[in-house]
């Protein structure tokens, strides 16, 4: 990078990141010592192997690499459809096993190939002019395009990861520049069809909801999770029981600790202080993400930005709802916290994606 690069970077994106990174270790440390620390040290390997994925990403022109975006999301459906004639894991067909202790989760890489893939579409759409997509049949091409992948991710079924996309397709849907007329009908037809969903949804997912309304019905079964990830989080008070001294986690009864429920394990062994702190950088690492969108030096960059801000946004938001009991339980990852080296590896390309997109930047202007 150059002097006028390296300035222009958003530098807190990448340190909030390093924070991030470091409290996780710390959690998994402490919640894998029944293990041996297995998932500590993997973890630890995931890390090494993400960062030359985080600066090739913040060093080759993000414009070059959209120009392959195209090639990448034909790969991505091919993956996303042979995943699901593969060994379910867990109740789902997500991964495809490369070895008894490394598995591959295309959906989830998948998640930066359709923001780029979308933000180059996008971007085509509107070489007349930004109200381009605002034309019917223009914004019907980009749907398309975006829901495909969506749908196989529901067919796996991984519902959690489904929305993921869908709040990264709103986030740069409303960066587009789209009518508000669209906004208000696609709200009604969702308020219509809400109970044909409902009614239609598999026998899991709606027991996950019964279960979110009325936890303390199910306590001994489906239930079971939340009601010990919320007595694990109130048991850690305002300074926490200390690393290595939770009972919850310490004695087994948190489940999936490493995963899902990572944040449960800092509430109770760090405290309150320490899961506000994260959701303080949390916020941070959305906003900036967001100024990064406003200030890019062109539409593309400005897309590919707001569409990984949707990313992070909802993975902070249901992760730590869903902990605490505000949201459903969904299985989705707390980012650059929870145990796992595909999300790690997605998260810090995102973060080299922003990188490189604010050192390209003109400060202060935002591409309308």
């Amino acid at each position: 990078m150059g002097k006028k690069l390296l300035k222009n970077t958003e530098w807190i994106i990448l340190i909030v990141s390093i924070i991030l990174t470091i409290i996780g270790l710390l959690a998994l440390f402490s919640a894998t010592q029944s293990t041996d620390l297995y998932e500590f040290k993997k973890q630890i390997q995931w890390i090494l192997i993400s960062i030359p994925f985080l600066i090739i990403a913040s060093i080759i022109d993000y414009n070059v690499i959209v120009r392959f975006s195209t090639l990448a999301y034909l790969l991505l459906i091919v993956l996303l459809v042979g995943v699901l004639f593969t060994e379910p894991i867990s109740g789902a067909r997500s991964w495809y096993k490369i070895s008894e202790s490394v598995s591959f989760q295309p959906s989830e890489i998948g998640k930066i190939i359709t923001i780029l893939f979308l933000s180059f579409i996008m971007n085509k759409l509107q070489l007349r002019g930004r109200n381009q997509i605002n034309k019917f049949w223009k914004l019907i091409i980009f749907l398309i395009m975006a829901v495909i992948p969506v749908i196989l991710i529901i067919k796996e079924p991984d519902y959690g990861t489904a929305i993921a996309y869908l709040s990264a397709i709103v986030f740069l849907l409303f960066a587009s520049g789209i009518d508000k007329r669209y906004i208000l009908f696609a709200l009604l037809a969702l308020a219509i069809a809400a109970p044909v969903i409902y009614n239609s949804l598999p026998k899991h997912a709606l027991q996950r909801i019964q279960v979110y309304l009325n936890p303390e019905a199910y306590a001994r079964d489906a239930g079971y999770n939340i009601m010990q990830s919320k007595l694990a989080i109130g048991a850690g008070e305002v300074f926490g029981m200390g690393l290595l001294k939770g009972n919850q986690t310490q004695l087994g009864f948190l489940y999936p600790k490493t995963t899902d429920f990572i944040f449960s394990v800092i509430g109770e062994e760090m405290g309150f202080v320490a899961t506000v702190a994260i959701t303080i950088l949390y916020i941070i690492l959305v906003t900036k993400s967001i100024y990064v969108a406003k200030t890019a030096k062109d539409n593309i960059g400005s897309y590919i930005a707001i569409g990984i801000a949707g990313i992070f946004f909802f993975h902070m938001t249901e992760n730590i709802g869903m902990t605490i009991g505000l949201l459903p339980i969904t299985g989705v990852p707390l980012p650059f916290v929870s145990y796992g080296g595909s999300s790690l590896i997605t998260n810090f390309i995102c973060i080299g994606l922003l990188l490189n997109i604010s050192s390209r930047r003109q400060k202060a202007i935002f591409v309308e």
